[in-house]
């Protein structure tokens, strides 16, 4: 039996490029999610398969990654080499409030339960190989590294690894972006504004981590003081610095360093 009211999934005699698509009603939104969907080709029946959930930034959709980033296809012919495996990357959209929700609590709607509990739930009932034993892995770009970040750290039990990407690193920060009043995005606990607030709080069962950023990058100095604050006090983590800015063309060529670095922390067990 679905978890959801509805679920509706794109007929695969009309997808193309092994994306599929999912759109379910769910009382976190108060209405309905979309996530697209890359699904490897020729996987067994009985293959569990990785779930990388790739998180959008401000003013985009599920659409987004693919669209603007082609990871989809990328990612395939990676696996095709033999030098990604087989994984499913789960893309949804932030449940569009207004400029973008920051994947928090807010306005009577839950962004941050969509997350980490529809979006894995949808795409276990839906594709095969997505099963609860799946490896699971949390990725995204600005907002969506925030998402990622902070979602992965406070839930750090149920991912093997996350990741950021040109991130936000506190919630103040997507005034930078966002039409919306800062007041909209106020928490009840203090802690789930902030990234490094959250490791802290929750460093006991933290992930691996690793996140990076354009040297060229408004937001570089955010991560910058990111990376310092985990060194001072000795939340162990992957920093690094590329060339580049805010834009897509960064986030498509370094999302594969992310990619990597799941891969690398598949078969690690946590403590």
């Amino acid at each position: 039996m679905s978890k959801f009211r509805t679920i509706e999934v794109s007929d695969p005699q009309f997808e193309s490029n092994n994306l599929r698509f999912i759109t379910v009603k769910t009382p976190n939104l108060k209405g309905r999610g979309d996530i697209c969907v890359y699904v490897p080709t020729d996987t067994r029946n009985t293959q569990t398969l990785p779930i990388v959930i790739l998180l959008h930034g401000v003013y985009g959709s599920a659409w987004n990654w693919p669209m603007s980033a082609g990871v989809h296809l990328k990612v395939d012919e990676l696996i095709k080499k033999g030098e990604l495996p087989p994984m499913i990357l789960a893309m949804p959209s932030d449940g569009l409030w207004g400029d973008g929700s920051g994947y928090m609590q807010h306005n009577g709607l839950n962004f941050e339960k969509w997350i980490v509990e529809d979006v894995p739930a949808a795409v276990r009932e839906t594709i095969k190989g997505a099963k609860p034993e799946s490896p699971m892995f949390i990725s995204g770009l600005s907002m969506g590294g925030f998402g990622a970040l902070r979602i992965g750290a406070k839930y750090g039990k149920l991912f093997k690894a996350i990741s950021g990407m040109s991130s936000i690193t506190s919630m103040p920060q997507i005034k930078f972006f966002v039409e919306e009043a800062l007041k909209n995005y106020s928490q009840n606990e203090v802690v789930d504004e902030d990234v490094f607030a959250t490791m802290k709080h929750y460093r006991e069962h933290l992930p691996p981590i690793r996140f990076d950023c354009g040297t060229s990058d408004s937001l570089l100095r955010y991560n910058r003081d990111l990376h310092s604050k985990l060194d001072k006090i000795g939340i162990p983590h992957v920093y690094n610095e590329y060339a580049g800015g805010h834009e897509w063309s960064y986030w498509a060529e370094h999302v594969i360093d992310s990619l990597q670095f799941f891969v690398a922390n598949l078969s690690v067990t946590k403590a």
